[in-house]
């Protein structure tokens, strides 16, 4: 008897109530909400707080941080309480391992050190402490630029004893999902901008049509 695969889903930059319940209802395991402010997606701490009232049991709350203030980390945390946080900067793994909760390291593939498979491992080792790592593409706002990397650089960083479970983001949206997932095995799959209808607004037909390529995907590995 085969066991279904199941590859997690986290839709990041939720900023409405009827996006929240779209990805929950739809199968999201995971909601992530951006505390940068410079991205369109940002929302504030206690506007978090308000979005994840409505959040059922089971789907996990992520905050997404940029080299934050260690207050500011704090203040979220007293706030919204979330699940895990995401630390999607330059923060050192002392840094981010010390709020007692767990935490993904999200790296930006191609960025200066992070261009090659080689480099990106190197880098990554740093953070074994991290509960995952996150790999998105290269760009100036950090996430949600809808741009894809080269999956090979992940050869290394798969190949090392310290490996932490792979969530891969990076211009994934519902047409490229289950092919990303067949290259990659990721352990779960990051999206954002890749079901919008602009910046910080979700499609729902597009949160329908992601999370049915990602089962579509478990369901032919399980063949």
């Amino acid at each position: 008897m085969s066991v279904m695969k199941h590859t997690r889903i986290k839709i990041c930059g939720i900023t409405r109530e009827e996006d929240l319940a779209c990805a929950v209802q739809a199968g999201a395991d995971a909601l992530g909400f951006v505390f940068h402010p410079s991205s369109k997606r940002y929302v504030s701490p206690a506007r978090a707080g308000e979005l994840c009232a409505a959040l059922p049991p089971f789907v996990v709350s992520v905050a997404l941080f940029v080299d934050p203030q260690p207050a500011f980390v704090q203040e979220v945390l007293k706030v919204m309480s979330p699940s895990v946080l995401q630390f999607h900067g330059d923060e050192s793994a002392e840094f981010c391992s010390s709020f007692s909760r767990p935490y993904l390291k999200a790296f930006r593939v191609g960025a200066p050190g992070l261009e090659t498979s080689v480099g990106l491992a190197a880098h990554c080792k740093q953070y074994a402490s991290a509960q995952g790592w996150l790999f998105d593409s290269y760009s100036p706002m950090y996430g949600g630029s809808g741009h894809g990397f080269d999956h090979a650089l992940l050869v290394e960083v798969k190949r090392l004893a310290e490996a932490r479970p792979l969530v891969l983001s990076g211009g994934l949206n519902p047409t490229n999902v289950q092919t990303a997932i067949e290259a990659t095995q990721p352990w779960a799959v990051d999206v954002s901008s890749g079901v919008e209808s602009s910046p910080g607004m979700k499609s729902n037909d597009k949160i329908l049509d992601f999370v049915a390529a990602v089962f579509k995907a478990n369901s032919k590995a399980a063949l």
